[in-house]
């Protein structure tokens, strides 16, 4: 029986079944990845997994992104998962094999100009993309997102969500403040700001600094960085690679400040990294933009100051500097310390069922996980064809599977402060964000038209992008 075509994409003749590395700057990791221990889930078989089949007879995964394979030595290994097995490789020369049955991509090194082309019918395509929507809008697009049968990204509606990877777990929330109020009001009356923001990846989409600045205008803010930098760091912090992670020097000299400017590089729904998790578990109130579904997320309904919910810089300074003259209202912020004032049951909930974990050796990671999830589903579709196949009256065929806008899906960038339309032409924001936002859903159509059209040749890209233009141009789309 011949697979049949995906309905969804229309002309597409592929199947429906058809991981912020450039936020470098400093005190910035946009990737949990790097803190991350990799073990091979090769030693590990899951309670339903009967698979005794030879490495000769397993679905192969390949792994198409050059600097991620998570698994050492070699560039293929076994995996035993929790009901399946698969072959799970990094080496390309199996692209056209039949028995390569999915290919996996990570999001921030997917480009359409390179990518595995023809598409083959039998070939699922599997998303990893866990780091910032800026690294790559392509995926931010109808087009560019529908390419993919498996995704697992930071939103909650992907196939295997990794909204969570920046929280380790419940026990790193209910950590004991870092530093006391006491102290804190110490240090203020000598003259520490109540506010820090530390940042050194300045021309970022959700154009943060704009906002800074402005909110800066009302409330003193202790600037570090490359960015709205106002004050040096200490001698033995000017090495930005010791403050990546938690070293504990750096932990305690941010912990002193009551509040911290947590605004991410960019915005989009569950989109959450260390900027946000860091100060809970140090016992400090984050100012937030980022998620602008994070109160979600947040363990109680009072634990962050929500930038947005804040007509203007102004009133939100006005907000901050009431809250650093009462610490009765100010202590109310931190109160989700105690576990019994954490009452968001979605967050308690999430932390008990994931599947994967960070840096817990009980669990294994979430790029191994995914790899797994993705190994059980295609064994899964390819047992759905073969019964198809032998019994088509009383089996269904597999059913289809396309993600969609929602397991992705960012919006374009907009101005940290203001209106695009008031911001002159020249501004450098203005010129390269909302422009590479726009571009990118060229290239997301360019690369379903190579698809559509059976092309070959990645490298045909920019043929197709013209053709588009000119079809659009005369009315045609």
């Amino acid at each position: 029986m011949a697979l049949l075509p995906c309905v969804c994409l229309g002309l597409f003749g592929v199947l429906c079944w058809v991981l912020d590395a450039a936020d470098r700057g400093a005190f910035q990791p946009q990737s949990a990845l790097s803190e991350m221990e990799f073990a091979s889930v090769v030693s590990y078989r899951g309670p339903g997994n009967t698979d005794r089949r030879s490495n000769k007879e397993l679905p192969i995964l390949l792994w198409w992104s050059g600097g991620l394979f998570p698994h050492f030595p070699g560039d293929t290994e076994r995996i035993d998962c929790a009901t399946s097995s698969c072959l799970a490789t990094s080496n390309r020369k199996v692209q056209l094999y039949k028995r390569t049955t999915s290919i996996i991509f990570y999001g921030t090194d997917f480009r359409a100009y390179e990518a595995p082309l023809p598409r083959l019918r039998h070939q699922t395509w599997a998303l990893f993309h866990e780091e910032s929507p800026m690294n790559n809008y392509v995926l931010s697009h109808g087009p560019g997102i529908r390419l993919f049968n498996y995704t697992a990204t930071f939103r909650r509606e992907s196939d295997y969500p990794l909204t969570l990877q920046w929280l380790p777990s419940l026990e790193y929330l209910l950590e004991p403040v870092a530093v006391s109020l006491e102290e804190k009001n110490r240090l203020r009356r000598e003259g520490l700001a109540p506010v820090l923001y530390m940042q050194s990846h300045c021309d970022v989409p959700s154009d943060r600094d704009r906002y800074v600045k402005e909110l800066m205008k009302y409330i003193t803010v202790d600037s570090y960085g490359k960015c709205l930098n106002n004050k040096p760091l200490p001698e033995y912090l000017e090495d930005t690679a010791t403050a990546t992670g938690e070293e504990p020097k750096f932990m305690s000299f941010v912990a002193r400040y009551k509040f911290h400017l947590a605004l991410e590089n960019g915005l989009c729904p569950d989109y959450m990294t260390e900027k946000l998790w860091r100060p809970l578990h140090q016992g400090c109130v984050p100012v937030y933009r980022g998620s602008p579904v994070v109160a979600d997320w947040m363990p109680n309904d009072h634990s962050a100051i929500i930038i947005d919910d804040f007509p203007s810089p102004k009133a939100l300074a006005d907000f901050l500097i009431g809250l650093d003259e009462n610490d009765h209202e100010y202590a109310k912020y931190l109160e989700f310390k105690n576990p019994s004032r954490i009452t968001n049951t979605r967050l308690l909930e999430a932390l008990e069922t994931r599947e994967w974990g960070v840096n817990d050796m009980s669990k294994p990671n979430y790029l191994n996980g995914f790899e797994c999830y993705v190994c059980d589903q295609e064994n899964a579709r390819l047992a759905a064809e073969r019964a198809y196949k032998k019994a088509p009256k009383t089996n269904r065929p597999p059913q289809p599977k396309m993600a969609s806008n929602s397991h992705m899906g960012c919006p374009l960038p907009s101005p940290g402060y203001g209106e695009a339309q008031d911001l002159p032409s020249d501004d450098g924001w203005l010129q390269i964000w909302p422009q590479d936002y726009w571009q990118s859903l060229d290239q997301a159509e360019g690369l379903e038209s190579l698809i559509r059209h059976n092309e070959s040749d990645p490298s045909l890209l920019w043929k197709h992008i013209q053709n588009i233009a000119v079809s659009r141009a005369r009315g045609k789309q």
